[in-house]
Parts: C-alpha cells; sequence; structure tokens
C-alpha cells in the first residue's frame, strides 16, 4: 500500500489536518492496519511497536515523539472515520495470481469463492442498537453484538478481492448478491448450498462469469439429457421475484457424486452442484467435483483472519459502530498486506502461495517492520515531534 495512496485517499475523503499533528491521518491508517498485527496488544503498544525503527533517526536528529496516550488516539481514531479505508481497501485489493499460479485457474477460468462469517465485537448500546445480537435458544440474549463479513476470495492465493461489511440481520445470502459486482469474463464463482438462487446464477451468468455452487437437499432438477460423464442436463426456473422482473428459465449441468468413508461407510456424503460450464469434454464431471472443494479455501481464508490475525476473546476493540468498520477494513488490509506479500514471494520461487505459512510470514513482518523505516534524514518527521 504506498504511502501516496494512502495520502490520495485521504484528501478525497476530507479528513486530513490542515496542521501538522502528533497522529496525522496517514499513521492512523497505518496504526488501524496494524492492530491485526499485534491483535493481544493495547493500542499505544501497537502504535509503539509501529514507529520503534524510526527512534534510531530521531536521536540522531536530537528529536523526541512522546508516545500518545489511549484517548488521544480514540480522538484521532473519531476524526478519521471508516470511509478512508473502507475506500482504501476498494482501491487496493485485487485478484493475483497468473498463469502460472499452480492451482489459481480450471480451465482458463480464475477460481473465486464466496462464503460469510461473523466477528464477535463489544458490548455497547451502540454497537448493539446497530449490529444487533444473534437469536438464542429460549429466549436468552447472546453475549456479544455481531458484525456479519461476506467475503469474495481468490482460491488460488487467499486474497479477499471484495468484502461486505453489515448489521447480523442482514442475511448472507442477499448481501453475497452485491459482491458479484467484482467477478467479471474469466472468473468461475464456488458457493456452498447457503447461497443457492436463482438470483446468483442469473447475476453471475449476467455478469459474464461462470458458477459451480452446491445445491441444498430439498431443491429438484428435472433430467433433460444424460451426459457420457454422468452428468444431465435440466433447467433453474425463476423465483417469483425475479419472475416479475422477466427472467426465464436457464439451463444448467448438474453434477452428483458421493463422498466415501471407507473407515466409516455409514458416513457417506452426497453432493449435488450445479454449473454453466456445458462443455463435458473440456470440463469433466470429475474435474468439477474435485474443483469445487476448492471452494473450502475461503473458510482457511476466514481462518486465518479470524484466529492467526486475530487472537483476542472479542475481536474487534471499537465501543462505536463507525470504528467498528474502520477496525474491520483495517484487519482486512492487514490480511491483504500479508498475503500479497506470500504471493510476491511464491511467484519469485514459481510455487503456490498456498505452500507458504501465513503465521510464519505474519512473524516475519513483525520483526521487519522496524528494520524498513531506517529512512534519509530528510523524510524526518513523519509527524509532529516534541
Amino acid at each position: 500500500m504506498p504511502i501516496e495512496l494512502i495520502h490520495q485517499t485521504i484528501a478525497k475523503s476530507h479528513c486530513q489536518s490542515q496542521r501538522q499533528r502528533k497522529l496525522p491521518a496517514h499513521l492512523v491508517v497505518c496504526l488501524v492496519i496494524a492492530f491485526s498485527f499485534w491483535s493481544k496488544a493495547a493500542m499505544r503498544e501497537v502504535l509503539k511497536n509501529l514507529v520503534d525503527g524510526l527512534s534510531v533517526q530521531w536521536t540522531r536528529l536530537a528529536q523526541y515523539w512522546k508516545v500518545p496516550n489511549s484517548a488521544s488516539i480514540s480522538e484521532a481514531r473519531a476524526k478519521l472515520g471508516c470511509q478512508v479505508m473502507r475506500q482504501l481497501f476498494e482501491q487496493v485489493v485485487r485478484p493475483l495470481a497468473t498463469a502460472e499460479t499452480p492451482g489459481a485457474f480450471l480451465g482458463g477460468l480464475r477460481l473465486m469463492a464466496v462464503d460469510g462469517t461473523l466477528l464477535d465485537i463489544p458490548d455497547s448500546k451502540a454497537n448493539a442498537r446497530v449490529f444487533g445480537y444473534p437469536g438464542t435458544r429460549f429466549g436468552h440474549q447472546a453475549a456479544f453484538p455481531k458484525v456479519r463479513l461476506v467475503l469474495l476470495i481468490e482460491a488460488g492465493t487467499h486474497l479477499i478481492t471484495d468484502a461486505l461489511i453489515c448489521p447480523y440481520r442482514m442475511g448472507e445470502r442477499r448481501r453475497a448478491l452485491r459482491l458479484l459486482r467484482a467477478i467479471g469474463t474469466g472468473m468461475l464463482l464456488m458457493w456452498d448450498r447457503g447461497l443457492h438462487s436463482f438470483a446468483m446464477v442469473q447475476a453471475t451468468v449476467a455478469r459474464g462469469g461462470h458458477y459451480l455452487g452446491r445445491v441444498p437437499a430439498n431443491v429438484k432438477f428435472e433430467v433433460e439429457q444424460v451426459l457420457s460423464d454422468g452428468s444431465y442436463l435440466s433447467w433453474i426456473y425463476p423465483d417469483r421475484k425475479s419472475k416479475k422482473k422477466g427472467a426465464t428459465r436457464m439451463q444448467v449441468r448438474v453434477i452428483e457424486y458421493t463422498i466415501d468413508n471407507a473407515q466409516q461407510p455409514e458416513q457417506q456424503q452426497s453432493y449435488r452442484l450445479i454449473t454453466s460450464l456445458l462443455d463435458r469434454q473440456q470440463f469433466p464431471a470429475l474435474l468439477l467435483a474435485e474443483q469445487y472443494h476448492q471452494r473450502w479455501q475461503v473458510e482457511t481464508t476466514i481462518d486465518e483472519v479470524k484466529t492467526h490475525l486475530l487472537g483476542r476473546k472479542v475481536p474487534i476493540r471499537s465501543l462505536k459502530p463507525r470504528e467498528v468498520v474502520q477496525e474491520v477494513y483495517g484487519l482486512l488490509l492487514g490480511h491483504w498486506a500479508v498475503r500479497s506479500l506470500m504471493v510476491q514471494a511464491a511467484q519469485l520461487e514459481g510455487i503456490s502461495p498456498l505452500c507458504l505459512s501465513f503465521t510464519g510470514t505474519l512473524h516475519v513482518l513483525r520483526r521487519a517492520v522496524a528494520k524498513f523505516q531506517v529512512v534519509s534524514p530528510d523524510e524526518l518527521p513523519l509527524f509532529g515531534v516534541g
């Protein structure tokens, strides 16, 4: 994330300070991203880690920078808002896999996956009012409000290429439809049965993409034509809302298969997939069945975000909704920083980025932050000192 891009984003959001401050906006942006690198540390400790490498240069210039207290950091975050982080995320993230990236493409189509997850946030009145609590059995209230996060990832790199943050009460399926804005020609989108709908199929095809999605057990398909690989052609019909808008049935290819458990035969698991890839010669049923399980890369990505970047019991620190959104975008940008570096390193060695350790890369970055702050004296101070 070039510092010039951060400055441009801040300027567009009109939150640039007119005078030099101890905590200028660009430093606050870096701090919010750094929360994910040192998730268990307090805000002041994260800030100390972030600027630790500058202390050598300040000593040479006989300058001193006193670390602001937590109240000042919170005030600076409130002034920054969440739009800067959102706009920076939208400008930075993009697919990075090339044709040489192992496992990133299938028949020339870039493998993408969509799914959602939930993050616990602090139990404040403001957070509860905006984001809401999940329902529980017997009418009890959950311990924490939750924010819903729906992600679109590049399966071959684990890069999050788009995301939507919303209250818990907003359904995952509705938000996944909005993420299709990032789908285009040359992409194969995979989703689980919870996201199946005619609208998903129609919108993906309308944007020039292809799809490979699992279907719930209660959805039935008539067999129109059985193909030589065991799959068959059928139709998916529009729901009532789509039908009112003039939508008509669309042809699909259905693939059914069962995964056997040799040790526990009674635990067989059946899958039913639908796809827009009708060419059984280029995309045989067995190949698509094998590739569908690449969709689980999105689950691994979610684990990287929630477990490895965030080691806190309540992942998000903020008591106010705007700062919650700000912090979640910082978390996503932190994941981007780690994963994009892994992609670059893997490309140099000609291997898959998935062969590299996410936690190992995170540890390297933590150690390297201070070393990369050795700059020439004319570039100092980066922010107000005193």
